[in-house]
């Protein structure tokens, strides 16, 4: 905690600028009009850079991704008229477990109940998508509350919190009283605190695993949280451990690595899946075993013997029966087995690790002609290979959700410990705003988005974003001018032929986003044939402005559907 001092008469304003600058915050992400005076105290008191973008949602998807990029929680604004819609954009956070926090403008007591212009009681909106979710009334209440806000959104299980200040436009920030901007540092960035687990509780787990002959570690988002990845790859090499990801772990391990098995679940790589329902043993490290990580619990099968590690006492043991749990902070955690771990019990799963191996083989042998494929229109395994090969190895990609997780979950790999992944918590559309509050926290870095069409239309009145900011992130387009992750399901609804009137619900007009992006202030450039992607991909990362490449793909080319 930073040194307490004298309280002194200031405004909120003032009391908020010197908060959020004392926490490390170098962006917010807003929608006028809230906090005025606020946004003109950091003008002169600090160095943090007010975006004004053009959607609630917009603002926090990009305070999610300026969260998951930096560990630093994200902070988001909007007015009372504005406050729900900000309030949806925060599910993807909840999902995802990212600190954001959400300033809001609130109901004034004095017109409660009187039909006041945009009034709506929006309080309970948030609840089902906070860990924290509070009313501020009074100035004097400014500087315990914002600092609760960062002690909640970063502690434990990172996740979201809502602050809303009294007035349609939180112009409470204009009040005055005896208050001091006290700052606690240490909740800054994730994480806070690392419990460690009780020593009888790691030893029982690790002389499981040692004694497994089938073994196989699930990586979740809890291990990227924690910072985690290298203890990880370090004990799975010491016990000769495969590892498969969750999509939110899948930055855990290179694809390259030769203990990498890939993406399980639903959304997946075959090789994984095949591997897990296999294993004798089933290692769960910062997952809470949801649905999308094991293809709604059949892989693994419940009652396979299982361990799990979480921060999350409240994670522990709900989908799976476990033969050991472990409470602590993975990274704490996984380091402390490694120290204790017996490297001779390794040998006993050298013909598991070549057969974990074999189904990586089986599964690039399968889709390798479709990876090198030179077909015009694209097929979209090209062009996930093509960036497996060219994206720079301390880039962050940034993938949404749908048929654009299925393809970069499943077709793309990590080339370097240097590369992150950030996906889509189940929001089609996230993927471009989170890259743009991904490049703010982290502007040294390349970012790389994969999004499709689909997604690319949500928030396309950003990309004048992007430009007036100076936000230089590559936006891929997966342009196949539809939404043909539906094709299956209307398929089915429709006895499997297809009226006409039906494919109008899920495919589009044909679009040159490349055209929209140079209308709007960014680089554009459209991409027809596979040979000229690595080519656009030099052009767009030596640019010094945001750039659109719109890969045409073709509209039948399908992602394969989950093994198991």
């Amino acid at each position: 905690m930073s040194k307490a001092g004298h309280n002194r008469v200031m405004t909120g304003a003032e009391c908020l600028a010197d908060m959020l600058a004392g926490y490390d915050v170098t962006h917010v992400f807003m929608v006028p009009a809230v906090v005025r005076k606020t946004f003109a105290e950091m003008e002169t008191r600090t160095s943090i850079k007010r975006l004004h973008v053009h959607s609630e949602a917009t603002a926090a998807y990009m305070a999610d991704g300026y969260a998951r990029a930096s560990g630093k929680p994200g902070i988001c604004m909007a007015q009372v008229i504005g406050a729900l819609n900000l309030a949806a954009g925060l599910r993807d956070a909840w999902l995802a477990h990212s600190p954001v926090i959400a300033i809001t403008g609130g109901r004034d007591p004095k017109t409660k109940f009187r039909k006041v212009y945009q009034e709506i009681d929006d309080v309970p909106a948030f609840e089902p998508v906070t860990k924290f979710n509070a009313t501020v009334d009074d100035v004097s209440r400014f500087p315990d509350m914002i600092r609760q806000a960062f002690r909640v959104a970063t502690t434990g299980t990172p996740g979201p919190v809502h602050l809303q200040f009294r007035g349609n436009e939180g112009q409470l920030d204009q009040e005055s009283a005896e208050i001091e901007p006290l700052v606690e540092p240490q909740f800054a960035r994730v994480p806070p605190f690392r419990p460690m687990a009780d020593e009888a509780s790691i030893r029982r787990a690790l002389e499981i695993m040692q004694a497994a002959e089938r073994p196989v570690i699930v990586a979740g988002g809890g291990v990227r949280a924690s910072g985690a990845r290298d203890e990880l790859v370090a004990l799975a090499e010491a016990l000769q451990i495969p590892v498969v990801t969750s999509l939110n772990g899948k930055d855990t391990i290179p694809g390259t690595h030769p203990l990498s098995i890939g993406v399980v679940g639903s959304y997946s790589r075959e090789s994984a899946n095949r591997l897990v329902t296999q294993a004798d043993l089933v290692v769960f490290v910062g997952t809470e075993t949801g649905g999308m990580t094991t293809h709604f619990w059949a892989v693994p099968k419940i009652g396979t013997p299982a361990i799990q590690i979480d921060i999350e006492p409240e994670n522990i043991g709900r989908n799976y029966p476990l033969q050991a749990a472990v409470n602590g902070d993975a990274k704490m955690v996984l380091a402390r087995m490694v120290a204790l771990a017996d490297r001779k019990t390794a040998a006993k799963r050298n013909a598991w690790v070549a057969q974990a191996q074999g189904l990586v083989a089986e599964w690039r042998a399968k889709y390798k002609d479709a990876l090198t494929s030179n077909a015009v229109p694209i097929r979209p395994e090209r062009l996930c290979g093509e960036l497996t090969r060219i994206v720079p190895d301390d880039a962050i990609v940034v993938v949404d959700t749908g048929h654009a997780g299925m393809w970069m979950g499943g077709m793309y790999d990590l080339r370097t410990p240097g590369q992150s992944y950030m996906r889509s918590a189940g929001h089609l559309g996230w993927a471009f705003p989170a890259a743009l509050g991904a490049k703010c926290a982290v502007p040294n870095r390349p970012v790389v988005t994969f999004t499709g069409d689909a997604g690319f239309w949500y928030h396309i009145g950003d990309i004048a974003t992007a430009a007036r900011w100076g936000i230089n992130t590559v936006t891929v387009v997966n342009n196949n001018g539809g939404g043909n992750q539906s094709k299956r399901g209307f398929d089915r609804a429709y006895g499997g032929q297809q009226t006409e009137q039906a494919r109008e619900l899920w495919t589009f007009s044909k679009v040159n986003f490349a055209a929209i992006a140079e209308n709007m202030g960014a680089m554009g450039i459209r991409v027809e044939k596979p040979g000229d992607l690595e080519g656009a991909m030099a052009k767009a990362l030596a640019a010094k402005r945001p750039v659109i490449i719109d890969v045409v793909t073709d509209i039948d080319a399908l992602a394969p559907v989950a093994f198991g």
